[in-house]
């Protein structure tokens, strides 16, 4: 019996389970300067960085890294979005989560912006050389 109920449950997860869809076409690639690092607590590290990000130009970014499993190798970010191009300001949050490898930090995340338009994000963080890069998609629907 519990195995009809696990092959049940499941055939109706993969049935709703919906993916992403990346934009190849439309791919960003920004590269930021790390600009300042802190900690008020010695546990949650506050960043701010500026960089060019394709379409949207000159963008700052500041992230907050928590890591509310005790891990040293991984953890997970909240950040703000900001730029301005021309009159029109955008602005936008991001959560995702981090990993270590090697001497950089793997980031993921998904980035939700004023202009009604949602990110999907992968990038690198190299505290060593004070650079943050990534590659962005619009999430299509």
């Amino acid at each position: 019996m519990k195995k009809v109920v696990y092959v049940l449950f499941l055939f109706v997860s993969v049935s709703f389970a919906q993916d992403l869809k990346w934009d190849s076409s439309a791919l960003i690639n920004a590269e930021f300067i790390i600009d300042a690092v802190h900690t008020k607590d010695g546990v949650n590290y506050e960043l701010s960085a500026t960089g060019e990000a394709g379409p949207y130009g000159r963008v700052y970014l500041s992230y907050v890294f928590t890591n509310h499993n005790d891990s040293m190798e991984s953890g997970e970010f909240t950040g703000f979005i900001w730029t301005q191009m021309e009159e029109e300001i955008i602005k936008g949050t991001t959560q995702g989560v981090y990993r270590k490898q090697g001497k950089v930090f793997k980031m993921y995340a998904l980035d939700n912006l004023t202009n009604e338009k949602t990110y999907i994000v992968s990038g690198i963080a190299d505290f060593v050389n004070k650079t943050l890069k990534f590659k962005a998609s619009e999430v299509k629907e």
